[in-house]
């Protein structure tokens, strides 16, 4: 499928490690630490986008020219405002329990680069979650430590399969990597070329 061309996903999470893997994607992972920030202006479907361009900038330097560069981030967007990683077990017990029992939207922002072709795009799903009770919300976070996830959860997890009662879009952009299109993607640019 990918003829000569090595992907590379500049990403440490180890769902979106398991998730290519899962699609049949042959990759290595680097990864380079990069600052996630943004312009304050940007509108909130392009923060991730902005945010996985820089992780594929900080990795360019470490690969082929012919690598193509895989870069993704993720957002929860609660009433317009972005929810970040909790920082620490307090703040993922507050984040949880204002989203408990609303919507919610989760926006990936992914860049595919290589050489000077870069495709970019974002995919937004609506998570609802029931009505959560604190005593199970302090056991979700005591028992599974959330602190590295934006939004303080994680959909393939406990919590995902008691408390959310609907999804509207992609559960593995959820994940943090809508794959399908993903893989879609990388096909295109692997096609033969004339």
């Amino acid at each position: 499928m990918y003829k000569g061309e090595s992907v590379i996903l500049a990403s440490q999470s180890p769902r979106r490690k398991q998730l290519l893997e899962q699609a049949g994607v042959p990759f290595q992972v680097k990864v380079v630490e990069t600052a996630e920030t943004f312009p304050p202006e940007l509108a909130v479907p392009d923060i991730p986008v902005h945010i996985a361009r820089q992780k594929a900038a900080a990795v360019r330097e470490l690969c082929a020219e012919t690598d193509i560069i895989v870069a993704a981030d993720t957002v929860v967007v609660l009433d317009d405002t972005i929810i970040g990683k909790p920082k620490d077990r307090n703040d993922a017990i507050d984040i949880l329990s204002r989203l408990s029992g609303r919507e919610h939207r989760v926006v990936t922002g992914v860049i595919i680069q290589q050489a000077a072709k870069e495709v970019a795009f974002s995919k937004t799903t609506a998570v609802h979650f029931k009505p959560l009770t604190l005593e199970q919300i302090t056991y979700y976070v005591d028992q599974y430590k959330p602190f590295d996830k934006a939004g303080a959860y994680a959909i393939q997890e406990w919590i995902g399969a008691v408390g959310i009662d609907s999804i509207n879009g992609c559960f593995y952009n959820v994940m943090g990597l809508p794959v399908s299109r993903v893989v879609e993607e990388l096909e295109l640019f692997c096609l033969p070329r004339d």
